[in-house]
């Protein structure tokens, strides 16, 4: 048995120098832009990586918050304001932030998220994932620890996540300036200003 996991042991450093090797003769030929998906070993690499870096005892950590619609309608509102700027509102990660990350964001509805304990869920969130765009949103106290649970369950709930959420979530999720000023100008409009032309200004004689 030893014989064999010194063997494992082996072919996996043999495996990491073959991949730290083939990545220094890429970084020659065009460097390591982050607009380029990941190979397969090295979509292998990160996931075992991600894998050996969570505790054991995250693992079968269970969820002390209860699955119901109060708690969904919070981690949704939370998801929308803070989340989905990477990783969409339905989870899917196809968003302009999410999509050029390196790696990209991951489809959470999908099984490599969806097979996760709530405890690696809820590690990651606290966490993060280093050399990602995870951050890590903890800061120790107990309604971090509370509202990354709730989002936990969310997560849960994405693959069947309704577009009467997605349209509410719409409305939560972060505006650019650019957005801003054009619901001014169609506030304004509605109400019968007019946006093309600057006001008139009227001079004292």
């Amino acid at each position: 048995m030893r014989s064999l996991r010194w063997f494992m042991l082996g072919a996996l450093c043999c495996g990491v120098a073959t991949v730290l090797v083939a990545a220094l003769v890429l970084h020659n030929a065009r460097g390591f832009p982050a607009n380029h998906r990941p190979g397969a070993m090295e979509d292998f690499i990160a996931h075992w990586a991600r894998s050996e870096s969570l505790p054991a005892d995250a693992r079968s950590q269970p969820n002390p918050v209860p699955n119901t619609p109060e708690v969904l309608a919070d981690a949704r509102a939370h998801w929308a304001d803070h989340c989905a700027v990477c990783h969409a509102n339905d989870g899917s990660g196809d968003t302009e932030m999410g999509k050029k990350t390196y790696p990209p964001a991951p489809d959470m509805r999908l099984p490599a998220t969806q097979r996760l304990t709530d405890g690696e869920i809820f590690y990651i969130i606290q966490n993060g994932v280093r050399f990602t765009a995870m951050p890590a949103w903890g800061g120790g106290s107990e309604h971090d620890a509370t509202d990354s649970w709730k989002l936990v369950r969310f997560i849960r709930h994405l693959p069947q996540i309704t577009d009467e959420e997605k349209r509410a979530m719409e409305k939560l999720n972060p505006k650019t300036p650019a957005e801003i000023k054009k619901e001014q100008e169609e506030e304004r409009f509605l109400e019968g200003e007019d946006t093309n032309h600057e006001p008139m200004q009227h001079h004292a004689r």
